[in-house]
């Protein structure tokens, strides 16, 4: 775990989830049955400038999370680049409640990021971090539907800011083509190689997004 989340960690904490505009999400013993479904991808912003170049590639994406042991979920990402849909399920989340919601890495279980906190339980915000030459954090804003209300964007656009991001640098995911819809609902999550391009647009596959922040 990288400094910048566990110093995210301690924070959440000490402090409720409602004293935190940008603060971790503080699941419930409820939180882990309130997950499961489909989450459409909708905008990331990203500190790593190669990532803020790469989302550009994404038309769009989507998450299936599915029970796991416990109270874990399992990820399926799809993420739509060009005419490919390309498929991954090499993280999970680990709710643990009156804690955190973590991103883990389903091979190494090494945490990769986790939720953050939201007004509304039809948004997924993921937070994630990627070591470098230092630690770079991004986010991935996830939905039920694509219908955001203003006040959603400018809360999405604040969680940005405490990363230190501006409005200009948000990408939203066009969702032009259904290529990842129809994979998606015929419920194929089989890994497939990720594109050089796309490999690292995402929170990290090892993360829930579209691509990985491990490479």
């Amino acid at each position: 775990m990288g400094p910048a989340l566990a110093a995210v960690l301690a924070l959440a904490a000490l402090l409720p989830a409602d004293a935190l505009p940008c603060g971790a999400q503080r699941p419930d013993s409820d939180t882990a049955s309130k997950l499961p479904g489909t989450w459409l991808y909708v905008a990331g912003a990203a500190q790593f400038p190669q990532h803020q170049v790469e989302m550009l590639l994404i038309d769009h994406a989507l998450l299936r999370l599915e029970p796991g042991p416990g109270q874990e979920l399992l990820v399926s990402h799809f993420v739509a680049v060009g005419d490919q849909c390309y498929t991954h399920n090499l993280t999970y989340l680990e709710v643990t409640a009156g804690n955190a919601t973590l991103v883990k890495n389903a091979i190494t279980q090494q945490t990769e990021g986790m939720l953050m906190n939201t007004s509304s339980e039809n948004l997924l915000l993921i937070q994630y971090q990627m070591q470098r030459e230092r630690t770079y954090l991004g986010q991935y804003l996830y939905a039920r539907n694509l219908s955001l209300s203003t006040a959603e964007q400018e809360e999405f656009e604040q969680h940005a800011e405490c990363l230190g991001l501006r409005a200009e640098q948000i990408v939203y995911a066009p969702w032009k083509t259904e290529v990842c819809q129809v994979k998606a609902a015929e419920g194929s999550s089989s890994p497939h190689p990720e594109p050089g391009a796309a490999s690292t647009a995402s929170p990290a596959p090892g993360t829930p997004g579209p691509g990985s922040a491990g490479n």
